[in-house]
């Protein structure tokens, strides 16, 4: 008998496999669909902060299945604070459902700055106004860098890419990642946020200890798209502001966005984005709507992802096979 074994990928495994925009949002669409049509597993995530406040710390456990690859997937994230990455930590482990076995398990951050921005471009290209011309992205960690030149691979009517941030690592690199794919296009670098979301048709704010006012909703003129990746950036009203409202999980909204709550212990949705991809609840009501979108990662969409990223990693000879049941 086979003994069971697991491809294991270090983050430096990973840094160097090719994995363009297209391909990426491909794999992301694809991961929301099947779970649309009821062929994949997405029980809501588990989040437990932990007991010294001052340390800031959190952790995150997600379960899934993916019925387009038939593979289950496990992901565990610790984070503490939000001014270093050096101090956070995020693995998921792949399990092939058809032979039974185990696949891969790998470190997921470049697995979560890739699906993450994909997810921000599907939502912009289902519930921005047809005509959207113009984004500001509010924030350069490692889950923003790579979402402009994603929005610019699914709309590229967008001739207007605003960028506010506050690391210069972050924003040389954010300008660097668009240079990559689309060298033609430039940012324009903004310092005042609410003027540049009252301007802008799609606003995505990506920002912890947001160092800017917070956004709202409220900012953005008729017809806008605001996006928060689970971002302390936005203010507690946004979603009350909003005149229509999605998340890509309403479960996961009541975890990770509980501070969006209408004072009651609930917050109102629309639609889950799942359903507005397949085409089966609309994307907002009105061109004039204002609409507010959270987006809260889904291992679902990380399990393909990790999958592509896995497969190339292999057969390009990284990593290492190790037997944990022998």
């Amino acid at each position: 008998m086979t003994q069971p074994e697991f491809h294991v990928l270090s983050r430096s495994d990973l840094a160097e496999v090719e994995i363009s925009p297209e391909t990426v949002i491909s794999a992301v669409r694809r991961g929301y669909l099947a779970f649309a049509d009821g062929d994949s597993r997405c029980p809501t995530k588990l989040m437990m902060p932990l007991p010294d406040q001052q340390r800031d710390s959190v952790s995150y456990s997600m379960l899934g299945y993916d019925g387009g690859i038939e593979t289950l997937g496990f992901k565990t994230s610790y984070r503490q604070g939000t001014e270093s990455p050096d101090k956070y930590y995020t693995t998921i482990s792949l399990y092939d459902d058809r032979t039974g076995m185990p696949f891969a398990l790998m470190d997921c951050e470049r697995v979560g700055a890739s699906r993450t921005p994909a997810t921000t471009a599907l939502i912009a290209e289902a519930c921005a106004k047809p005509d959207a011309s113009s984004v500001l992205m509010i924030g350069t960690g490692i889950q923003g860098r790579n979402t402009l030149p994603y929005l610019v691979a699914t709309l590229p009517g967008l001739s207007r890419l605003m960028l506010y941030g506050t690391h210069p690592d972050g924003m040389r690199e954010s300008h660097a990642r668009l240079a990559k794919y689309f060298p033609d296009r430039e940012i324009e670098v903004v310092e005042d946020v609410p003027a540049a979301a009252a301007e802008a048709d799609i606003v995505v704010a990506a920002s912890g200890r947001a160092a800017h006012p917070k956004v709202r909703t409220g900012w953005l003129k008729p017809g806008g798209l605001l996006i928060s990746v689970s971002s302390k950036g936005v203010d507690s009203t946004a979603l009350a502001e909003a005149d229509y409202a999605i998340a890509t999980s309403e479960g996961q909204l009541g975890v990770t966005g509980s501070r969006f709550d209408d004072g009651q212990g609930s917050a109102r949705i629309d639609a889950e984005f799942p359903a507005v991809l397949a085409g089966r609840a609309p994307a907002r009501n009105s061109p004039q709507d204002r609409v507010f979108a959270f987006s809260s990662g889904m291992i679902i969409t990380d399990i393909p992802v990790a999958h592509a990223l896995a497969s190339q990693a292999i057969e390009a000879g990284r990593g290492q096979r190790v037997r944990l049941w022998t």
